[in-house]
């Protein structure tokens, strides 16, 4: 598929996709979502894709959704645009792969609400985060009122929501909800270095680590314990058997995908 909103590259298991649409600080509109929807898809079904990054074009990240399409919309169609965005968020939280975020530049509104979706998330310097609705009168649509406490903290995330304050890198790594900040020219290389790492490691094991912990974070304790011992189980007897031969014997592992 062609994109319009969507820049794409493959290599060495890795797919970084890139929005673009700078001309609107990458703002999100409807083409998005049916863009990013086929996007998910299309990995979803790749055996040459093991890691996903996503970055932006230009100094933003992602500025918010796109404004200029919301203002003149109906209750219904605003609650359909609402469940649009959540659920291409939540296809990429579901996705089989690691996701990272490159947070380039000013994550905002729904730009914020996609890196919370997304599994890691990196940061230039220079990124700035958010959830400003509050300063048009809405609330966050893509369910970043429920993923921002999870990651945060019902306190920290409420003062954001509540405020609708921005703060920079530093202070979103001191929150926890960014995991690395580097200077703005080595963020795609540690974004790559990272994917090329966790591509490296037993692709089973990998998807199944997302899915466990994903699961389990929704789950009550035990339940979870009980998937992970499962999951555990299951790993040691194909995937892990190769991975301890290989320790055991000193040589790389042979994984299959």
């Amino acid at each position: 598929m062609d994109y319009e909103t969507l820049k794409t590259d493959v290599a060495d298991g890795i797919a970084t996709v890139t929005i673009s649409r700078p001309q609107a600080l990458n703002a999100l509109n409807s083409r998005f979502f049916q863009e990013m929807d086929a996007l998910i898809a299309e990995i979803a079904h790749r055996d040459d894709v093991r890691v996903l990054i996503i970055t932006g074009d230009g100094k933003a990240f992602v500025a918010g959704a796109d404004i200029a399409e919301m203002v003149s919309m109906t209750q219904d169609q605003a609650r359909e645009f609402s469940k649009r965005g959540q659920k291409t968020f939540r296809s990429l939280e579901l996705l089989d792969r690691p996701v990272i975020a490159a947070v380039n530049g000013f994550a905002l509104g729904g730009g914020c609400e996609l890196a919370l979706a997304c599994d890691i998330r990196i940061a230039s310097a220079k990124a700035k985060f958010g959830q400003p609705e509050v300063n048009l009168g809405v609330i966050p649509g893509y369910a970043g009122t429920q993923r921002l406490p999870r990651l945060i903290g019902l306190g920290n995330a409420l003062y954001f929501l509540l405020t609708g304050e921005m703060i920079g890198a530093e202070e979103a790594q001191r929150l926890g909800l960014v995991q690395k900040v580097v200077e703005p020219d080595q963020l795609l290389p540690t974004a790559v270095a990272m994917a090329k790492t966790i591509a490296s490691k037993g692709p089973k094991a990998v998807k199944l680590a997302k899915q466990v912990a994903r699961r389990g974070l929704l789950a009550d304790f035990d339940a979870g314990c009980a998937l992970e011992s499962e999951t555990f189980g299951t790993l040691l007897e194909k995937e892990g058997a190769e991975g301890m031969r290989a320790f055991l014997e000193k040589r790389p592992p042979k994984w299959d995908n």
